[in-house]
């Protein structure tokens, strides 16, 4: 067929593909693209020496935390580094710190938002830093899962029970419907302290966003069987389920992942074992059931880190989780013997993560030392008090 031929298409691009190209924001999603002003050119070589003066301008005005995924370049003027959870905490703690800058992705920083003080402003360098595990969960979604538990007359017997990489609208409903917050840490005791929030036979879990720490959870460390766990699908009407197999459920689980983590497969683990006789295979539970049951351990990012920290000199390990954490722990320990090795031979880099780099980092420390608030990240009043509430159960687990 000859161009001639061709009939002119009105091919218009989805506001996905915008999104994507950095050219439109999404209103319902973690992620957003405005980033006002002029950022830094990243071949500058004045940006590491631009990125400690703004800093050491501030002074105490502002508290820098970068989460383990984050890029060496970033990692290095953050005050203290940490898993999601802790940083938001760790924030809480510095209420003299005007800035909270926050080297993560946006739930991160609403988490920080909620447990920080009215005074204290959240930053987050570049707003298209989201997450995708939390944007497969909205608040819009989730109140139609909670109309089809109603409907399907079980609703009174379901505990929520979200995910710490969750949006803060999702941790208000958890919040506003009794439920809990959980970090990869303490899912177990999350789960426990649901079940035992109505009668035991009939209580059932919620699990939100992530179906792979919710079912690992259940079946790995309390005992469940796989058939008590189901898998609610938000792109299906009724979630993809029969109002009986939402009745005999014991996990009602939401239809989430991580991207890196859900990259691992069987294949992976069984390939490493193959080229690296007597490798340890060390996972994050936000992999896949089979990954999780085939490995040799398996927890937290902070459990990850405490392993290698611990593990005897000339061990092998194949770590599964995000490729920045497992190259820095891997120079870190490569003095003492330790061989570590990213589990897939595929990179792996979380790409919303990276989205935070050295030019975004010097652009937001230099626009607040000159006096102007970029890129704030405020939960609004109502919300954060839900949010709160499902943070502070979490808080008083045992």
């Amino acid at each position: 067929m000859t161009t001639a031929q061709t009939p002119e298409l009105d091919v218009q691009p989805s506001p996905l593909a915008l999104l994507l190209l950095g050219r439109q924001a999404d209103p319902t999603s973690e992620r957003g693209v405005e980033c006002p002003g002029e950022l830094p050119s990243p071949s500058d070589p004045d940006l590491i020496e631009r990125a400690r003066a703004a800093k050491e301008k501030l002074g105490d005005k502002v508290f820098v935390l970068g989460h383990h995924y984050q890029r060496d370049e970033v990692i290095q003027f953050a005050d203290v580094t940490g898993d999601s959870f802790k940083l938001a905490r760790d924030a809480a703690a510095r209420p003299e710190a005007e800035y909270i800058v926050f080297c993560g992705v946006h739930f991160m920083a609403e988490s920080a938002d909620i447990l920080t003080g009215d005074a204290q402003k959240v930053v987050l360098p570049d707003l298209a830093a989201g997450c995708s595990m939390a944007d497969m969960a909205t608040a819009e979604q989730v109140a139609e899962c909670w109309d089809v538990l109603t409907e399907a007359g079980i609703a009174e017997q379901v505990v929520p029970v979200s995910y710490m990489n969750s949006s803060a609208d999702i941790k208000a409903f958890t919040g506003r419907h009794g439920g809990t917050i959980c970090t990869s840490s303490n899912a177990q005791r999350a789960l426990e302290w649901a079940f035992q929030q109505g009668e035991p036979e009939k209580t059932k879990v919620l699990f939100l966003p992530d179906q792979h720490l919710g079912r690992n959870t259940a079946v790995r460390e309390m005992g469940m069987s796989l058939t008590d766990c189901v898998v609610y699908n938000p792109h299906k009407a009724n979630g993809g389920l029969t109002a009986d197999e939402l009745r005999d459920a014991r996990m009602i689980l939401w239809r989430g992942h991580c991207s890196v983590h859900g990259r691992f497969g069987l294949d992976s683990v069984n390939e490493v074992r193959e080229r690296i006789p007597g490798v340890n295979v060390l996972v994050h539970p936000e992999c896949r059931h089979e990954v999780v049951a085939a490995a040799d351990h398996v927890g937290s990012t902070e459990y990850i880190i405490k392993a290698l920290q611990a593990a005897p000199a000339g061990s092998k390990w194949a770590v599964g989780t995000e490729l920045n954490l497992v190259r820095r722990l891997a120079n870190r320990f490569a003095p003492e013997g330790k061989e570590i090795v990213f589990l897939d031979r595929t990179v792996c880099f979380c790409s919303t993560m990276n989205r935070i780099d050295l030019p975004h980092l010097v652009w937001a420390l230099e626009s607040l030392a000159e006096g102007n608030l970029v890129n704030r990240i405020e939960v609004d009043k109502e919300t954060e008090a839900y949010a709160k509430l499902a943070l502070e159960r979490m808080l008083a687990l045992p």
